[in-house]
Order: structure tokens, then sequence, then C-alpha cells
């Protein structure tokens, strides 16, 4: 009786297989056609990333006279970071604002006002963060949280850091 049972389970579960593999197809004009695009590769997104233009600021935005200051003491050229990284800050035809790139990263940016005194861009729409204070800066993507390129120096900022003298605070007062 239980074998008998078993054969039957096993038949049934044979026959529900093959019940959901799709028949051939016989028809000619189906089996010509072409299988659905994949999705871009890497290197295909990276290209199409970096042939896009990225000056899609809304011309309605007027920045105020702090925030054009501020655009004045900002470092442009391209600016040597860490680990052999590069970004480049260049100032666009309207004025105040920065194109900066790293890599296929490529963002546009404007100065905001902090209360720290230090030189603050973003690019709002891209969550990006360009922060230059002044011994380095930075490059940050705060929509994910993370650092792009780290330890960037202009050569302006490599003399101010040559030139700060270390402070000991383990030393006693004279």
């Amino acid at each position: 009786m239980k074998l008998l049972f078993a054969s039957i389970v096993i038949a049934l579960f044979a026959s529900a297989s093959f019940a959901q593999t799709p028949a051939p197809s016989t028809d000619k004009a189906q089996a010509k056609k072409p299988a659905p695009a994949k999705a871009a590769s890497p290197s295909k997104r990276q290209a199409i990333e970096v042939a896009t233009p990225t000056e899609d600021y809304d011309p309605t935005d007027k920045l105020s006279e702090a925030e054009l200051e501020i655009a004045k003491r900002v470092h442009v050229g391209e600016i040597q970071c860490e680990l052999g990284q590069k970004v480049t800050v260049k100032p666009m035809r309207r004025e105040g604002y920065f194109f900066v790139s790293r890599g296929v990263n490529r963002f546009v940016m404007h100065p905001v006002e902090s209360r720290t005194g230090a030189i603050r861009l973003e690019d709002p729409a891209r969550g990006a963060l360009w922060l230059q204070l002044a011994n380095k800066s930075m490059l940050m993507n705060q929509k994910e949280g993370k650092r792009l390129a780290d330890d960037c120096q202009s050569p302006a900022q490599v003399d101010y850091a040559r030139s700060m003298s270390p402070v000991n605070l383990l030393e006693q007062a004279k």
C-alpha cells in the first residue's frame, strides 16, 4: 500500500513539472524575434554619464551677495587628493556656479553660507558637497553618506598646511 501511494505521488510531481515547462514554438516568426535588450554595461553607463550635460540649474535661482563673495574665494583648477585622485573645479559661465568633477561624478555647485566660515559648495539635486577649509578640501555625497575624495589640496592649501605649526598640549605652559 505504501509503495502504491509513493509511486502515485512521484507520478504527480513528474507530471506537474512537465506542465510548467513551455512547449517549443513552431511559429517561425516568433523564433526570429530578437532577444530583449539588456541593461547597459557599467562602462557604457559611465560613457553616457560623461556625455550628459549637467548645466540643468534653475535660471530663476539667484545667489545672494554673500554667496557671490564666497564664490570669489573658491580654489579652481585640478586639485590633487589622497590616493592619487583628482578633483577638477571650474567656474561656469553663470556667476557663482562651479562645475566640480571627479572621474564620472559630475556636479553643478553653488556656494552656501556656513556658520563656521568654511567655503561650502552644494549640488542639491545630486546631493553632493564640496567643503573647502584653509588646509584641505573634500568632496562628499550626502545622499549616500560617504566621501568621494578626501585630503584634496590646491597649491595655496599646501602652503597653508606647511605653515601650520603643531601644538603640543602636553607641554607645560611657561
